[in-house]
């Protein structure tokens, strides 16, 4: 049998199954791209130069770049595993790049190829930060946005004020994904595992875990205090411009 290397291994086909796992979580995942991309095209046209903030695999370039074939991307990520997958899955696209870098250092964005970009967008990812980090990257964002530009963030948010209706939301989201487990889907832990077995992604896996442990554990504040933060920070506007009962998606403009 021949040996897997990383110039043999189907990156697309890891590229779909952690598309699949997100989807268990996040049932809506592809309208909250859709609608991230409107608002792209609406304020910065159709060939943006954009920056694909803890960018994992690279969901959100692979489907901006399906949909506008002359932007052009720069994922930034600290997971060495699902970077693995994205540059695999990319490679050989001029028009993307990848930087490896941790959003919690200070000088990060010294990593960066570009002094600016016509939008930064990020999803499921910033969760990981508690407060505040999370307000301190805010800020660190400010000045990679161009005038007119936006910043957008789709990732789970909670009111603290609707306890009852928070309950019944989880409820009956956990209910669904109960059902949906039933029918095979793998989990978190059970991707994981599937990584950590295979022979290219084992070592990137076991770094990845190394770093981050079992899950980090953040914060997830209400759209509000996102917004708030963002304008706080040097935006001009910001508001939700999408939501479910359980996720926002988050525009700032400059």
């Amino acid at each position: 049998m021949a040996e897997t290397t990383a110039e043999t291994t189907d990156w697309q086909a890891w590229q779909n199954s952690w598309d699949r796992q997100q989807e268990w979580y996040m049932p809506d995942r592809e309208e909250r791209f859709r609608v991230m991309l409107d608002m792209v095209e609406a304020l910065v046209g159709t060939e943006p130069r954009v920056l694909d903030l803890a960018c994992g695999t690279g969901s959100i370039t692979d489907r901006l770049l399906r949909r506008f074939p002359e932007a052009t991307s720069t994922g930034v990520d600290l997971d060495p595993a699902l970077l693995a997958i994205a540059e695999g899955h990319f490679a050989g696209d001029e028009r993307v790049s990848f930087v490896r870098a941790d959003l919690k250092d200070a000088d990060w964005t010294s990593a960066l190829p570009y002094d600016s970009y016509d939008a930064v967008l990020t999803a499921t990812a910033l969760h990981w930060l508690p407060l505040g980090p999370l307000a301190s990257l805010y800020r660190q964002l400010v000045p990679l946005v161009r005038d007119g530009g936006v910043f957008m963030n789709a990732d789970r948010t909670v009111d603290g004020a609707t306890p009852r209706i928070n309950a019944a939301e989880r409820a009956h989201r956990h209910a669904a994904m109960d059902r949906a487990r039933a029918d095979g889907v793998l989990d978190w832990a059970e991707w994981w595992q599937l990584a950590a077995a295979d022979p290219v992604l084992a070592a990137p896996t076991a770094e990845r875990f190394a770093i981050y442990g079992e899950h980090a554990e953040g914060d997830t504040p209400s759209a509000q205090w996102h917004a708030e933060t963002l304008r706080a920070a040097g935006f001009a506007e910001a508001r939700a411009v999408w939501a479910s009962p359980s996720d926002t998606l988050v525009l700032a403009v400059k």
